[in-house]
């Protein structure tokens, strides 16, 4: 198996000081309003990536200082009546917030159409992820509909951090942040299974990009 990973995962490792509970990631349940904790999944992921490439050191972080950036990421990353459905609302609300942040990022996203015979083949999924990882960038994971992967859950945004997969890709799995937790997912099956797909993105500092998609 062809093992890849973002080089700190730590840095998304959270813990909240009030009960000493470490978690990955930023969790949509902690948002303030009803309406941020149905539709938060976007500005979560923003969060994490943000938070991820922002970051330099490998300790944990807490709680109280990652809320604080969940509320910037609701202000600019922030979902219409239907969340965020595309990666193209994602990456154009996401590159003005990088904007605001002084973050010099490229982004490149892959699309999963409804249409099996139009879809990439899940190779180029995988050099697609791979590539992010490997410059060490997590990747925002739009699945509108999970098929048969029941661990993910429909119309909702989630960040990648690792991927693993043998030479025939037969056998894929990624490592994804998902509300507060750490998921292993069968990319495979939800390629082969999802009726109405989803897509993929990626931010990647400007000095460390040297192909794109």
């Amino acid at each position: 198996m062809i093992a890849e990973s973002i080089l700190k995962p730590e840095l998304l490792k959270i813990v909240d000081a009030e009960n000493n509970t470490a978690y990955y990631g930023c969790n949509q349940e902690w948002y303030k309003t009803p309406r941020q904790r149905e539709a938060g999944c976007g500005p979560s992921v923003a969060s994490n990536i943000i938070f991820y490439l922002t970051q330099p050191g490998g300790t944990s972080n807490v709680k109280e200082q990652v809320l604080r950036l969940m509320e910037e990421s609701w202000d600019h990353v922030t979902p219409g009546a239907m969340g965020i459905p595309t990666t193209k609302m994602f990456c154009e609300a996401m590159d003005e917030y990088m904007k605001v942040k002084s973050l010099l990022a490229e982004h490149a996203c892959l699309d999963i159409g409804e249409n099996k015979k139009q879809r990439p083949s899940i190779e180029k999924i995988i050099k697609f992820i791979e590539f992010a990882i490997n410059k060490d960038a997590p990747v925002a994971f739009l699945n509108l509909c999970n098929g048969e992967e029941v661990v993910l859950d429909a119309w909702h945004w989630v960040t990648i951090i690792s991927i693993n997969y043998n030479e025939n890709c037969d056998q894929v799995e990624i490592s994804i942040i998902d509300n507060g937790e750490l998921k292993k997912i069968n990319l495979l099956l939800w390629y082969q299974t999802t009726k109405r797909g989803g897509g993929f993105v990626y931010f990647v500092k400007r000095n460390s990009l040297e192909i794109s998609f």
